[in-house]
């Protein structure tokens, strides 16, 4: 019941920060409420029991995507432009997409169904033959490193990706301060 609760009031959470984001016009503020949702979703996953996912929820969205936006903004200006037109197509585009998301989880089974096909198929398969198909002992480490190799492959590369973007824009920052303090001291 508690956790319901909790669960509820993180996700009310989440809707005040989306909504307040999609208001908010300086870029900063932008930034900081992107990372904070995206805590605010690693907290969620925390508390549903999916911890693998939560911390690379809050390495990627919380920590290197913004690191790598406030890299990036930091070139930029702190301003968004203002619109030319009312955006209703991409609106309406993403309406739509919620409501058919929001529909197609009305036949899903009832979260923590005992009887659900993960619960009576999935899981005693993994847990019963995860040593003899893998040869790993740790069912977390093989269903991460074997059964879903390619999906943690995806998720390293991200986090590899979001650190060479960093990188490269940092040092594309110190070449240009190193040539404009160059570009100073020869026009003196």
């Amino acid at each position: 019941m508690i956790e319901t609760l909790i669960i509820n009031v993180l996700l009310a959470t989440m809707v005040a920060t989306v909504l307040i984001l999609a208001r908010s016009r300086n870029l900063f503020a932008v930034v900081v409420l992107g990372g904070i949702y995206s805590f605010l979703m690693a907290t969620v996953l925390v508390a549903l029991d999916a911890v693998d996912v939560a911390m690379t929820e809050a390495a990627v969205g919380a920590g290197v995507s913004t690191v790598l936006l406030l890299g990036a903004l930091h070139l930029c200006k702190a301003e968004e432009a203002k619109p030319a037109q009312r955006p209703w197509l991409p609106l309406a585009v993403a309406a739509g997409t919620g409501a058919v998301l929001v529909y197609g989880t009305l036949g899903l089974p009832a979260f923590s169904d005992p009887q659900s096909p993960i619960r009576t198929h999935v899981e005693p398969r993994y847990l019963n033959a995860v040593l003899e198909e893998t040869g790993v002992p740790n069912v977390v480490t093989a269903v991460l490193a074997s059964y879903r190799g390619y999906d943690t492959l995806g998720e390293t590369t991200v986090v590899f990706t979001a650190g060479a973007g960093v990188i490269a824009l940092l040092r594309r920052r110190k070449k240009r301060d190193a040539a404009d303090a160059d570009q100073d001291r020869s026009a003196r």
